[in-house]
């Protein structure tokens, strides 16, 4: 079996602080679950995470910060990991105290490379008499009782809308802790739009995979408008609760067309499209992790018609161009700078 993250280490060690109902916030490894004295519920905002934690036994499973699952005074004991945004970690310390039950505890964990030491700043702008209860693999553990209890938790308080404008096409886009590029338009996805822009899609549908905050598939869809081209819906996909909570909300806000998938990787996409097109990420938490983007252009094809389009930018040394030969068909740069690719390819 393989190692646990540090974090989880940490909470093994001092799981005596553990007491009562559990709820514990941002699990890594399900794995952790079946080690601790007792049980209750976790909450992931990763789907794929999310369904491997449904199969542990005597546990029970919530997806996202606002799932029908979760109901104040749940939790006597609250375990928090830290997430990789600082903003994000507010919702999750505001959720937690909305879970806690009368004379709950808050167990804080992370490590120091992830930022516990401002995450504890955090924690004591909520719980002042919080103080730390252990140090251990590379971690911080810190724990808080006598609770200050919430009488609702409400996620819109932390929805923002950004505005976004690339080649004449402008609309706003909602934004939620944690999502990728909140509040601006990243230069890669910029790159990629350029390139529909001068050569739009010959057809529908499209799938947008890693959808985000939905900019992709709003922006050509209002562009096509602008344009004068035929409009066609785009189906985007994602991976995590907020990106799918915020594209739905941007394609409402804009008026504009197509499904948005609670997915891990393309499990959960049925059928086939004209185009795919993707900015996909390449990091998980704090590290390089391009596996995602991998299995990805190993299934793609699966759901591209015959002669299909896919159009991915990435980083420029991400090793992706021979992986799209192979699994997809013939590939070609047609832009790039010293940072970003954008790479097409038709299906065998």
């Amino acid at each position: 079996m393989s190692a646990l993250p540090n974090s989880h280490e940490a909470l093994l060690k001092n799981q005596n602080l553990l007491r009562g109902r559990l709820a514990i916030i941002g699990v890594v490894d399900p794995a952790l679950l079946p080690l601790l004295p007792d049980r209750g519920l976790t909450i992931s905002e990763h789907f794929g995470n999310y369904q491997q934690l449904l199969a542990v036994n005597d546990w029970m499973a919530a997806f996202g910060y606002d799932a029908p699952e979760l109901s104040p005074g749940a939790a006597d004991t609250l375990v928090v990991f830290l997430p990789k945004a600082r903003a994000e970690l507010s919702v999750r310390l505001e959720l937690a105290l909305w879970l806690a039950a009368e004379g709950a505890r808050l167990v804080l964990v992370g490590e120091k490379k992830e930022g516990i030491a401002g995450a504890v700043k955090q924690l004591k702008g909520l719980a002042p008499q919080a103080s730390k209860a252990d140090s251990a693999r590379h971690c911080q553990v810190w724990q808080a009782d006598s609770l200050p209890r919430r009488p609702a938790f409400d996620l819109q308080r932390w929805l923002q809308w950004h505005p976004v404008e690339c080649e004449g096409i402008g609309f706003r886009v909602a934004g939620l802790p944690g999502i990728f590029s909140d509040g601006e338009l990243d230069d890669g996805t910029s790159m990629l739009l350029q390139t529909l822009a001068d050569s739009p899609p010959e057809k529908g549908p499209v799938l947008d995979f890693a959808c985000g905050a939905g900019v992709i598939g709003t922006w050509l869809q209002l562009h096509q408008r602008v344009t004068g081209q035929d409009v066609f819906p785009v189906d985007g996909v994602d991976v995590q609760f907020q990106a799918v909570a915020c594209a739905r909300a941007t394609y409402q806000e804009a008026g504009v067309d197509g499904v948005i998938h609670t997915s891990d990787g393309l499990s959960g996409v049925d059928g086939r499209y004209a185009t795919v097109v993707t900015n996909p990420p390449f990091h998980t938490g704090i590290r390089t992790d391009t596996s995602m983007t991998e299995q990805f252009l190993m299934g793609v094809a699966k759901h591209l018609e015959p002669g299909g389009e896919l159009r991915l930018v990435a980083n420029a040394f991400l090793p992706y161009e021979a992986l799209i030969r192979r699994h997809v068909g013939p590939v070609r740069a047609i832009a790039g700078d010293r940072r970003f690719t954008v790479w097409c390819a038709r299906r065998h």
